[in-house]
């Protein structure tokens, strides 16, 4: 199961991501991700570039809240070259903005609101449109599964795996400790999203340093792979 790290707390990317980057370059993560939000657009452009020098691939997660920003968000997914881009709603849309690029789209299923992101909806409905996400052509689905108002988290992670068949499920917000990666793992998630958890130190609450977060997360998801 792939591990992306999101330089990103309280949903939006941090001010010294780039400095960030540059930190944890020995670690040589595979995955390194980012919000549409928090910094500007300079420093996306820089940041996605360290990314890719890096040897990562590169994930832009979109948080805005209207539809309109949205499709602004992949627009600027496009303009900085991301490999992966994920969330929204506006599915149709956001498939037509990416078309002709290499970016795999991960659209949000059930019913994502506010900001920070909660989940309403359905295992059902959850189920349903990751099978839409499918027809029409999306790389997987981008569920936020532990912010889940409505159904069990659980339920929703087994009802996504359901509906994307071999489409590629991540998992993203509030994945804070072992047990949680091992819950989405068992229940066939191929990608999990650590962002705050490893900046405010609460994924390994008896260690100091971000890079000491990472270990931990790094240990547990090879552990349970």
């Amino acid at each position: 199961m792939d591990f992306i790290f999101m330089l990103t707390r309280n949903d939006q990317t941090v001010t010294d991501c780039l400095d960030v980057c540059d930190l944890i370059r020995p670690l040589r993560l595979r995955h390194v991700g980012f919000k549409d939000i928090g910094v500007d657009f300079a420093a996306l452009q820089a940041l996605t570039a360290k990314i890719h020098a890096m040897g990562a691939q590169s994930y832009m997660e979109v948080v805005s809240t209207t539809a309109q920003d949205c499709l602004n968000s992949a627009k600027m997914a496009v303009a900085l070259g991301v490999g992966h881009l994920l969330g929204g709603t506006e599915i149709d849309a956001t498939l037509e903005i990416i078309r002709g690029t290499p970016i795999r789209y991960y659209p949000f299923p059930g019913a994502p609101e506010g900001h920070p992101t909660r989940l309403g909806g359905s295992a059902a409905q959850v189920e349903a449109q990751c099978r839409q996400f499918m027809q029409k052509g999306c790389a997987g689905a981008d569920l936020l599964a532990y912010r889940a108002t409505q159904d069990d988290p659980l339920r929703l992670v087994e009802a996504a795996r359901r509906g994307l068949a071999d489409g590629r499920l991540i998992i993203a917000g509030n994945i804070d400790s072992a047990a949680r990666i091992a819950e989405v793992a068992a229940r066939g998630a191929d990608a999990f999203t650590i962002g705050s958890a490893v900046f405010n130190g609460a994924y390994a609450p008896d260690k100091g340093s971000t890079l000491s977060q990472l270990a931990a997360v790094i240990a547990d998801c090879t552990h349970n792979i």
